[in-house]
């Protein structure tokens, strides 16, 4: 490793969302040698959801390959196509990974400058944030065990459905507790009528009561899930 005073420094941190209804999940937000530089120059954009950092390292939203990537890296709560998004090209040349080649479709246009990274510093801090669950609520680390369980279980492909869906409903902050949606998980999944035919797409809508730990929660909320048809036992929204 390198101390070249040209190189910067990528700290990852998971922040829920003021406007968690976007996206339940936290956004992993990049700071640069401690600074959250991309804010400055597109304030409203959130960074890529915890949820794409699943899959193998390659697949993580800023990995660096050989190959430029032009990915994006915050975007608006509504549509980058509505209010424009952030974008950054991102590389890897021999020992560092290098951001350059910004745009940004909002409304200032501005963009950061070029930043420079050690390869291997900035390989070690996408896995850590990967593998960080201490930014979890409660309601967060349920919602990931239960989507493990369902996931594993094979049950929905039993019925011919599809998962599409495990994520955190959070109580929202300053609203009335008779207006707000209480605390729990929501588990989306669809049933494929066949061609010609739009999909039924059904809701379980589920409270977490805080009883036992986590895991225990978790397989609480699985078991009536995995005891009958699930088309039978969840909401089907209207079309």
């Amino acid at each position: 490793m390198t101390d070249d005073p040209a190189l910067h420094t990528l700290t990852l941190r998971h922040r829920i969302p003021d406007d968690w209804a976007a996206d339940p999940w936290a956004e992993v937000r990049p700071l640069i040698d401690g600074v959250d530089v991309l804010k400055e120059v597109h304030p409203d954009g959130m960074a890529p959801s915890c949820r794409y950092w699943t899959g193998p390292a390659g697949t993580w939203p800023l990995a660096a390959a050989e190959e430029p990537r032009r990915i994006m890296i915050t975007e608006p709560t509504c549509t980058a196509g509505c209010c424009g998004a952030l974008y950054v090209t991102v590389r890897r040349e021999g020992g560092l990974v290098v951001w350059d080649s910004w745009e940004n479709t909002g409304g200032s246009g501005a963009v950061p400058p070029p930043y420079r990274f050690d390869a291997a510093r900035y390989e070690a801090e996408l896995a850590r944030a990967a593998a960080d669950r201490d930014w979890e609520e409660r309601v967060d680390t349920v919602a990931r065990l239960l989507g493990r369980i369902l996931d594993d279980s094979g049950w929905f492909a039993r019925w011919d459905c599809v998962l599409t869906n495990v994520s955190p409903r959070r109580e929202e902050p300053g609203v009335p507790e008779e207006l707000t949606n209480p605390e729990g998980v929501d588990v989306d999944f669809h049933h494929d009528r066949g061609p010609g035919n739009p999909p039924d797409v059904y809701r379980y809508e589920l409270l977490t009561t805080h009883d036992g730990s986590p895991e225990q929660e978790a397989h609480r909320l699985a078991a009536p899930i995995l005891a009958a048809d699930p088309r039978g036992t969840a909401w089907k929204p209207e079309r």
